[in-house]
């Protein structure tokens, strides 16, 4: 697309939409799901069973049955250990699949790299972009593949965790009165966990039914997270708050089957192509074995920057990034030839500002192009860089704006005013609504005991929340010190690799299974990163500047606090390898590898 772009005038556009939108509540314009709003958080999928507390050893425990915790427990398995126990509050494997069931469920990276252990499994997916029931049952081939229903807990919760430092042992006690004794803990709970509502006044006061879009209720609407029409809502008025990933996604159907859907929107979404395809059975056929690793590390590096003989994936992330790639060499080669001269960083900067301006023109050009009224056209469009807010890509979300039924309530940045026993309040406009969908999130910026549910006692009584006053501590992301044998499974100072989340989990659940088979080895009792080695982790991720991914001058959302500051605790618990993905997958592998587990004390 080849069109003049004034680059100053879209800096002022952005600086004033992302202005209208600043609250100085920040995080705290949100409510926890608890009290009188806890039953929007209870699992409509699985009613718990009653049984009997289990009080047993176990060589270990893996807290969340999502993905971080099943590949750590497939690792762990693969390791050696025989008895390893999920313990989740969900009421089977899956994490984020199991509760979102909403219709339309989908994920936004590629098959071939987001689902874990496919040559492990021996599975194909369908599709270039699976559907979340797919995902669901793909979590479910690898608890069955490597054994880890036997011995799971679930529809419970972890409500204490203590080291017994007589014992070497941790101790994990639930709400259903289990007490496991584990040599190993692995804390795969996931980065988008604990659903969040909006604090709008009056919002416990709708009389109509209501529920979270992460806990979609099929008894309410009819219809089933297949696709199936949802025939209790043909005459009703539906609402739905939120335009975010999830929305974007559920809102086709909703759009299908409602008698009215109102949209309330605060920020639109950027929507760019999806172009879902199915994979061929022929040609997935001829991969070679170790054909996910690469494909994954071609993703790595072509979204990060990199280059390659072949873009694998061919997707959005790597779309923006090769733009910015070959931008910046254009720059280096104008200063080789007499250009002004520039540093790399502000070299860097301009290269993305400008190929996001393009990008973003074309995703503007491509609303005007679906959608037919101009003035919902122009409520539509996005005014941010890309990567201020999580992309988005969907074939479907803005052609259903075309509906007659489909109404976009654009809150020109202000939200919601107010909820009452009918509806919602838009400025002096009120909406009557028979259902209303709330699709606002999962907690981040959140302390992280908080969205557990639970703390961590380590050696001497330290708490995890204590250790972490100032900031997360960490060796790697993965260990913490006066926390023996516990292992955290996450992206957090590690890769932080936030478009492909699964890469940071595997990667994590082959770096603790190496140090448990090495622990084992000796016949070591414990191992725990130094008090050293974690202050000289965290001192160098200090030293790393913020990138790209969200930022000060976007508009608010979770990727940059809400639009406030980011104090430095909160940035340790976002931050990264200073050196990208790319440079902790090398570094942490060629760490593994070296045998020699470097700032690691096995007693």
């Amino acid at each position: 697309m080849s069109v003049d772009i004034d680059h100053q005038a879209l800096r002022e556009r952005y600086a004033a939409e992302r202005d209208k939108r600043l609250r100085p509540d920040g995080n705290d314009q949100y409510i926890e799901i608890t009290g009188r709003f806890a039953d929007l958080a209870a699992d409509p999928y699985t009613p718990p069973v009653d049984r009997a507390p289990r009080h047993e050893e176990v060589d270990a425990v893996c807290v969340g049955s999502g993905w971080g915790s099943l590949v750590t427990a497939a690792a762990l398995r693969e390791a050696g250990l025989e008895k390893v126990s999920l313990v989740d509050k969900a009421g089977d494997v899956g994490g984020v699949w199991y509760w979102n069931r909403y219709p339309g469920a989908m994920c936004d990276t590629a098959a071939m790299i987001y689902l874990p252990l496919l040559e492990e499994t021996g599975y194909m997916p369908s599709r270039k972009y699976t559907y979340g029931t797919e995902n669901y049952a793909h979590a479910q081939r690898i608890a069955k593949h490597y054994g880890l229903y036997d011995g799971a807990l679930f529809s419970t919760a972890i409500t204490d965790l203590v080291w017994d430092d007589d014992a070497c042992r941790w101790i994990v006690r639930t709400d259903r009165g289990d007490e496991l004794r584990a040599k190993y803990v692995a804390l795969g709970m996931g980065p988008l966990d604990r659903p969040k509502l909006p604090g709008i006044p009056g919002i416990a006061d709708f009389a109509g039914e209501s529920f979270l879009a992460s806990r979609w209720n099929y008894a309410i609407t009819g219809g089933d997270p297949e696709g199936a029409p949802m025939t209790n809502l043909h005459h009703k008025r539906v609402g739905i708050i939120g335009t975010g990933a999830s929305a974007v996604q559920c809102i086709p159907a909703l759009g299908r089957d409602s008698g009215e859907l109102f949209v309330f929107q605060r920020t639109p979404s950027a929507i760019d192509e999806r172009n879902n395809r199915p994979i061929d059975p022929e040609w997935f056929a001829t991969l070679e074995p170790g054909w996910q690793e690469e494909w994954r590390r071609n993703f790595t590096i072509l979204q990060t920057g990199g280059f390659t003989d072949v873009d694998l994936v061919q997707d959005g992330w790597t779309d923006i990034s090769k733009r910015i790639r070959d931008k910046v060499v254009e720059m280096v080669g104008n200063s080789a030839d007499g250009a002004a001269e520039m540093d790399f960083e502000s070299m860097f900067r301009l290269a993305y500002e400008e190929s996001d301006d393009e990008k973003m023109t074309e995703i503007r050009a491509r609303v005007d192009a679906i959608v037919e009224d101009p003035a919902t056209a122009e409520a539509l469009k996005p005014w941010y860089r890309q990567l201020c807010k999580r992309p988005c890509f969907h074939d479907e979300y803005l052609q259903t704006y075309n509906r007659p039924n489909v109404h976009l309530v654009d809150t020109d940045g202000q939200g919601v005013r107010a909820i009452d026993a009918a509806g919602v309040w838009v400025g002096d406009e009120h909406y009557d609504l028979d259902y209303l969908v709330f699709a606002t999130g999962f907690e981040v910026g959140t302390r992280t005991q908080r969205r557990w549910g639970f703390d961590v006692t380590g050696r001497d009584g330290r708490r995890l929340s204590e250790h972490w006053e100032q900031g997360m501590r960490t060796m790697h992301g993965n260990h913490v010190h006066g926390f023996p044998n516990l292992f955290i499974i996450g992206m957090s100072q590690g890769a932080n690799l936030i478009s492909n989340i699964t890469h940071n989990l595997t990667d994590a659940a082959t770096t603790v299974s190496k140090v448990v088979a090495h622990a084992e080895s000796l016949g070591a009792t414990t191992v725990e990163v130094t008090d050293e080695a974690e202050s000289a982790w965290v001192d160098m991720l200090v030293t790393q500047t913020s990138g790209i991914l969200g930022g000060p001058d976007c508009t608010p959302g979770y990727y940059n606090n809400e639009g406030q500051d980011i104090e430095v605790r909160d940035g340790l618990m976002a931050g990264g390898y200073p050196q990208g993905p790319i440079g902790f997958f090398d570094h942490i592998a060629a760490w593994r590898e070296s045998g020699a587990f470097e700032g690691l004390a096995f007693d």
